[in-house]
């Protein structure tokens, strides 16, 4: 796995955002991980805990205070040519939580999904973008004549298509999904996942998939990173953090998932964690390497006692 090259490094990552002359909100603070071509790295945590910040980082919508960002050999951390601009644009797509107020209420669906086309001119005519945009369509699981209608006109999990759709006819090599299931019912949930699941086979594009639902988080996602007060505590295939969660906080997410079986769902105890009481600092604990890919932010004592307890 080591041979191949991360399509995203990010390193020590910090977004902070100045609320007044005394008070300073650290949203991320010092966050490191690698997303290869490909694959789907699932980002999970509490609300507040940074989740999205570091999406809309990655994608330049914020500007980070500090830390390295890499994305296909390119340093887009700093300012940005119009030339890397311009890469960055059509090779980096998000799809948002809230598919109606992503969408452009007065414009039909066809020109929504056309706009990233329009912008970077990339066709050679008018037929050309018609047929890309009912190529896409269809792709996902909507009809060409789709094209001419509303975002009103269709449901939420529609909407959520139309979205998948516009980030997906540009042809990235990274879409992020900022909790783009989260605002849709559970059957829809399971619908437009697996799609983007066929999509990624289809297509090759890597997800950066940023959602506080852990069993959805293990059903579509490769590798694993656990947010907490934007540090990232824990980091592991998916296999690593669901067999062997080490940190307190990824033990407590992860006792709280119900289990399908009603009699190991009545005994199932949901562990609790709190930071403060804890007594646990996350600014003096450091990377440490468990095995494989996992990796636990913790101080070597911290180590030693949570390892000792499994």
């Amino acid at each position: 796995m080591e041979e191949r090259k991360p399509l995203l490094e990010v390193k020590g990552l910090k977004q902070y955002f100045k609320g007044s002359r005394q008070f300073t909100v650290k949203a991320v603070d010092g966050v490191d991980f690698v997303i290869y071509p490909g694959e789907t790295y699932g980002l999970v945590g509490e609300s507040g805990s940074g989740k999205s910040t570091i999406g809309r980082s990655v994608i330049r919508l914020y500007k980070p205070t500090a830390g390295q960002i890499l994305f296909n050999g390119m340093d887009i951390s700093g300012n940005l040519s119009s030339q890397q601009n311009q890469q960055l644009r059509t090779q980096m797509q998000m799809i948002f939580q809230d598919p109606m107020a992503c969408l452009n209420p007065r414009k039909k669906v066809g020109e929504i999904i056309a706009q990233g086309l329009d912008i970077h001119h990339l066709y050679k005519n008018q037929a050309e973008r018609q047929q890309k945009v009912a190529d896409i369509l269809r792709k996902v699981g909507l009809a060409p004549e789709h094209a001419d209608r509303y975002p009103h006109q269709f449901s939420g999990g529609q909407r959520q298509r139309v979205g998948i759709a516009r980030a997906l006819i540009m042809d990235p090599k990274l879409i992020i999904a900022d909790e783009c299931i989260s605002a849709l019912d559970v059957s829809i949930q399971a619908q437009v996942v697996n799609l983007m699941k066929d999509l990624q086979e289809e297509t090759g594009t890597a997800y950066l998939f940023i959602a506080h639902d852990l069993s959805m988080v293990k059903y579509i996602s490769d590798r694993i990173g656990v947010l907490h007060l934007g540090h990232l505590v824990e980091t592991g295939t998916t296999e690593e953090i669901f067999n062997n969660p080490v940190h307190p906080y990824t033990q407590s997410l992860l006792s709280a998932i119900p289990q399908p079986d009603p009699r190991t769902e009545r005994n199932r105890v949901a562990k609790s964690y709190d930071y403060k009481q804890a007594g646990v600092d996350y600014h003096v604990g450091k990377r440490q390497h468990l095995e494989g890919t996992h990796y636990v932010l913790a101080t070597d004592e911290e180590l030693a006692k949570w390892t000792a307890k499994s």
